[in-house]
């Protein structure tokens, strides 16, 4: 039986895809198989050696100590699109809460309580809120993954034009974009032909302050910024010098930032993007699917620090191996097999940056000395049978 530890409430739906009797599944389970996770913050959590994978249920894996994790050679799954409605949705309602000024027309309504008179004041008033509208305007959306192309999409479908740009562009990726988004030749070009700027990009080191002062020097005046990627992603200090200087006309983000979340040209959201039923089943669902596969068949989809491999199964037993991605492993594998009499059935290796893994069927059971030969040997990070 699998045990499986949750640090946070995750979703029935996603929960009720564990068979019963072969898995426990609970937030008291000590020594682990597995660990579910969403926003629960991981760095500094002692996890037991049991511990083979672990699974966050949503995209962005912040939360979890993802080195060492592969240090130990244990997968990290995410959910990678399962939000990417939800978020699309709140990125289409932050552009127009931007350009009809609903914020403020909520909280004129919300300070007039029941005053007298109120039809003949809200018509005196009503032209302090006048906006503009979405068609005709253009949107450069960074960064086309699951959630960008949705947004790209949708914004063609309201009427808007619309500029992309993403290097890293999937195949998939590409075939769900609309033929009608123009390809930008780099950021400033994007920024230059934007009306409204929507990040989707992961944090990492080459994204982090991906707008920064020098930015400013090429956006159109009064550009909308929509961040609801990662704070890091807009430096603050540009932020600030752009909203003073109205070269930033409004920032809607979902990671309000200290200091500006209360001025009036900042429309800040607290974390909503995920924050849809739907979404939590998808990205439980989406995780639980690929932990099982993992556990019982040694398969790999969507983890953040492997690559993908997925093999369908033969022979008696499979052998997992995660290792460092050195020359000569896969030679010292056979070996000790070859030493061992095991006929290998078939075998898959894939390999990602300094992580490698490979997937072996033989054609006989493995004994626990086999297992021990292939552990000890330089480089080998994890070893399981199933």
């Amino acid at each position: 039986m699998y045990r499986i530890l949750t640090l946070n409430n995750i979703s029935p739906q996603g929960l009720a895809r564990f068979p019963a009797g072969h898995y426990r599944v609970g937030a008291d389970i000590d020594q682990p198989d597995a660990v579910l996770v969403r926003s629960a913050d991981m760095h500094g959590l002692e996890l037991p050696a049991s511990v083979k994978a672990v699974a966050r249920a949503g995209a962005g894996t912040n939360n979890i100590p993802v080195s060492a994790l592969s240090a130990r050679g244990v997968p990290v799954f995410n959910a990678p699109g399962a939000n990417a409605n939800a978020v699309k949705e709140l990125v289409l309602a932050g552009m127009l809460m931007a350009v009809r000024n609903l914020p403020e027309a909520l909280g004129f309504l919300a300070a007039q309580g029941d005053a007298e008179g109120l039809g003949a004041l809200i018509e005196r008033e009503k032209k302090r809120f006048v906006g503009q509208e979405l068609a005709g305007r253009t949107l450069g959306v960074v960064g086309l993954g699951a959630i960008g192309v949705k947004v790209a999409n949708a914004a063609r479908a309201l009427g808007m034009r619309v500029l992309g740009l993403d290097p890293h562009m999937t195949v998939e990726g590409a075939w769900q974009l609309s033929a009608d988004v123009i390809k930008a030749g780099s950021l400033n070009e994007l920024y230059a032909g934007s009306d409204f700027v929507s990040f989707h990009v992961p944090l990492t080191d080459g994204t982090r302050n991906l707008f920064d002062q020098g930015s400013l020097q090429h956006v159109r005046n009064g550009v909308v910024l929509l961040n609801f990627a990662r704070a890091g992603i807009v430096d603050g200090l540009a932020l600030r010098t752009g909203l003073e200087q109205g070269r930033i006309s409004r920032y809607v983000t979902d990671f309000p930032v200290p200091g500006l979340a209360g001025s009036e040209r900042v429309i800040a959201l607290p974390h909503l993007g995920a924050s849809t039923r739907e979404a939590e089943e998808n990205s439980a669902v989406m995780v639980v699917e690929q932990l099982r596969d993992f556990l019982e068949n040694g398969n790999i989809g969507n983890a953040v620090n492997f690559p993908s491999l997925r093999m369908a199964r033969a022979g008696s037993a499979r052998i997992c191996v995660a290792n460092r991605n050195r020359p000569n492993m896969i030679g010292q594998l056979s070996h000790v097999l070859g030493e061992s009499e095991l006929n290998i059935a078939q075998m898959h290796n894939a390999s990602r940056g300094d992580m490698a893994y490979t997937v072996v069927d033989v054609d006989a059971a493995v004994p626990e000395s086999v297992a021990g030969a292939i552990a000890a040997i330089d480089g080998i990070l994890a070893v399981r049978v199933v």
